[in-house]
């Protein structure tokens, strides 16, 4: 084939131009193509309400390289000083993308499976074998999300975390970095870029 013939031809050109090395093994170091990394999740906030929680998850999406995207209305200004004090002091702002609505969210056509998280869902966070590009989705602090983005979705891509009988729910932050060190985990932790 054309390619097979383009790869010997390269290696035949990288062995012919060097000597002979002692014992007459040839050791080739052939670099493999890097995985695209730029963007290996995103994360979401539909309406988030509690600055800090927003700061913390800002630098959580820095030091991983995920993509973070909010959905308006927001429950305070981007520059509010306790978001700052989270995250923003570390110039994470670029990591951020501004949505009007869920609508305006979903015209992305962003290419990964979206997942939701939900006290309401079924199937835990750890059965999931995640993917480069997953989109991972966490509702406001008081209420979760809403009732018709949960069943928009097939009910295997509504997540929850484990918890004990009784137990209301995580805090959001906590949340987010649970599942997002659990994805980067089963990706060998490949951060973004």
């Amino acid at each position: 084939s054309i390619k097979k013939s383009a790869i010997y031809g390269y290696i035949w050109g990288q062995i012919s131009h060097s000597p002979m090395p002692p014992g007459g093994i040839i050791r080739l170091n052939i670099a493999q193509p890097k995985a695209e990394t730029s963007l290996v999740l995103h994360i979401v906030l539909f309406q988030p309400e509690i600055p800090p929680n927003t700061g913390n998850i800002i630098r959580l999406a820095a030091n991983t390289g995920t993509q973070l995207h909010l959905i308006k209305p927001l429950g305070f200004s981007i520059d509010d000083k306790q978001v700052k004090r989270a995250g923003l002091d570390y110039h994470e702002v670029e990591r951020i993308n501004l949505h009007e609505s869920w609508e305006d969210f979903r015209k992305k056509n962003l290419p990964g499976r979206l997942f939701a998280l939900s006290t309401k869902g079924k199937r835990s966070y750890c059965d999931v074998a995640f993917q480069a590009g997953d989109i991972l989705v966490f509702g406001p602090e008081t209420r979760g999300l809403p009732a018709a983005i949960l069943s928009s979705l097939p009910q295997e891509q509504v997540l929850r975390i484990p918890m004990r009988t009784g137990s209301r729910s995580l805090n959001l932050s906590n949340t987010a970095a649970i599942v997002v060190y659990e994805a980067l985990r089963q990706l060998d932790f490949a951060f973004g870029e």
